[in-house]
């Protein structure tokens, strides 16, 4: 989770918004991205597409069987359904939807293990890792003047 903690501050020196993701191939790293919304000017570059995308492009496949991607908030609908399309294995996420709605992100509250049980999905899903840390991005955005939502 450190290293998509890190990303998600690269990306905020950025003027980005406060995720980050990263996707790992046994002890290795595949490729860490951070929200890119406002500067690709894209609504869909979230952090967890941004890393999954990163990832296929070094592995050269779209199939990330045998990775799994920690994220520092709950993956929304849309990165849910990236990640269960890319196949990983597994996703460990840190910050709940609920945090990212109460720091003005407009959130689908749907949660990921909702969506995945009701869709039949067998990614593997850990809520809670490093939550005060990657709640704390949020703090860290807030308190930003020029932080911009989406």
């Amino acid at each position: 989770m450190r290293v998509a903690i890190e990303a998600a501050r690269r990306g905020r020196a950025l003027g980005q918004s406060p995720f980050g993701a990263a996707v790992f191939r046994g002890d290795d790293l595949v490729h860490a991205g951070h929200n890119q919304v406002w500067l690709r000017g894209d609504p869909t570059a979230h952090a967890e597409v941004v890393a999954i995308g990163g990832a296929t492009r070094a592995l050269g496949r779209i199939d990330l069987n045998g990775c799994r991607l920690y994220s520092t908030c709950e993956p929304c609908p849309m990165c849910a359904a990236a990640i269960h399309w890319a196949r990983l294995d597994a996703v460990f996420y840190g910050a709940t939807i609920a945090d990212a709605a109460a720091a003005g992100f407009n959130e689908l509250h749907v949660s990921i293990g909702e969506l995945y049980q009701r869709g039949g999905s067998t990614v593997s899903v850990t809520a809670g890792v490093a939550r005060e840390a990657c709640a704390a991005l949020f703090a860290e955005w807030l308190a930003d003047e020029k932080r911009r939502t989406y």
